[in-house]
């Protein structure tokens, strides 16, 4: 500050003007100079770096391109107007000044932390996805938010203790506040502890789907917060669940199921009985011998009930794919598969008949026909 001046009153004096004002001046244009050079030097930095495979450098230059900015103009700014204070008699005393500057200077540090959390939670999955590698998305993103959340707590209680508030009695008072709030805010508590609950248990993650029977809800998890959690359903309408939910509903995750099932009922006519023991035989075998079909897993063809109109006989195996569209395909192929199989055998698949049996009755006979 003293070097600020003197250099201030030295050229005052030759060009004419105030010194305070040539001060502030100079380091206006100091502030826009060092800015325009760390703006520089960082774009071409960037560009470095981002040719490395190294996460946490690209993070680092993303998130302390706006803070480095802020903090260059905050120093500017600071010192301008504290200068002018110390000779002109200014509005803002140092004092003020300086709680200023060091609350700024912590407000650009919260910035630059929780952004560069953000950016390695973000680059980490778009990271993965390139290299198709699996990453478990509701980790990072819950870790990430949790880091977050306790920077933004961290810089609050500095910012309080830099303005001089007691922290220890504040927070006695903020436990008791705490209690009445809890009481008036018994749904959110619910839904956020009912979402650290699932980020505990993990019955589903992102890009899972769900099935909330109690709730008749079914679709792929699009996010899980911290109060509701977002599924698209099968006709793109998004549904919000509060977390609350996932506590007393039970969750189905046909997404980590290990196969899917075939499990059909198959009816023969009743002339084709004799046939029924060669055609479970060969479907059987047929099923043993698929390729797509998992023949670890449970696997049974066998006679099942006389019906109405058909003599019965079931499936019942695991396909290898647990992909919907394509469990469709294999279903497919194993039922036409089995409808030429009963053809081979010159038997045919039932459809629902009815016989009348009609008997003579004693007294009509010998009379015509009335008509």
């Amino acid at each position: 500050m003293e070097m600020i001046g003197d250099w201030a009153e030295t050229l005052a004096g030759a060009i004419g003007l105030r010194p305070w004002a040539l001060a502030v001046f100079l380091i206006v244009l100091a502030a826009l100079l060092l800015d325009f050079f760390q703006r520089t030097l960082m774009k071409r930095s960037e560009k470095f770096v981002e040719q490395t495979k190294n996460l946490w450098d690209d993070a680092v230059f993303s998130a302390a391109r706006r803070p480095l900015t802020f903090v260059i103009w905050l120093l500017g700014i600071t010192l301008a107007a504290q200068w002018i204070p110390a000779r002109e008699g200014g509005l803002l005393s140092a004092d003020l000044i300086v709680k200023i500057r060091q609350l700024a200077t912590l407000y650009a540090i919260a910035w630059f932390l929780y952004a560069f959390v953000r950016n390695i939670e973000t680059n980490a999955i778009k990271r993965a996805g390139r290299e198709g590698r699996e990453i478990d998305k509701t980790t990072v993103n819950a870790l990430g938010r949790v880091v977050r959340i306790a920077v933004v707590v961290t810089a609050l209680l500095i910012g309080l203790d830099t303005l001089g508030f007691d922290i220890a009695g504040l927070m006695a008072v903020g436990g008791i506040g705490g209690l009445a709030i809890g009481l008036a805010a018994k749904d959110i508590l619910a839904n956020f502890f009912g979402g650290v609950t699932v980020f505990i248990d993990r019955p589903f993650n992102i890009g899972d789907w769900i099935i909330l029977k109690e709730k008749d809800i079914e679709g792929v998890v699009e996010d899980i917060g911290w109060r509701q959690t977002t599924i698209r359903k099968f006709d793109k309408r998004p549904v919000y669940v509060p977390n609350a939910a996932f506590t007393t509903a039970s969750v189905e995750n046909p997404s980590r199921m290990t196969n899917r099932r075939i499990n059909e009922t198959i009816g023969l006519r009743y002339q084709d009985i004799s046939q029924m023991e060669a055609v479970t035989n060969d479907v059987r075998e047929m099923l043993i011998n698929h390729p797509e079909i998992d023949e670890k897993q449970t696997l049974m063809v066998h006679l099942n009930a006389f019906a109405e109109s058909s003599v019965d006989f079931f499936i019942y195996c695991m396909t290898h794919t647990v992909n919907w569209q394509r469990y469709h395909e294999v279903k497919q192929d194993v039922l036409l598969q089995i409808s030429r199989i009963v053809e081979g055998h010159n038997a045919a698949i039932a459809f629902p008949t009815r016989t009348v049996e009609l008997e003579t009755v004693p007294e009509l006979a010998g009379h015509p026909a009335r008509s």
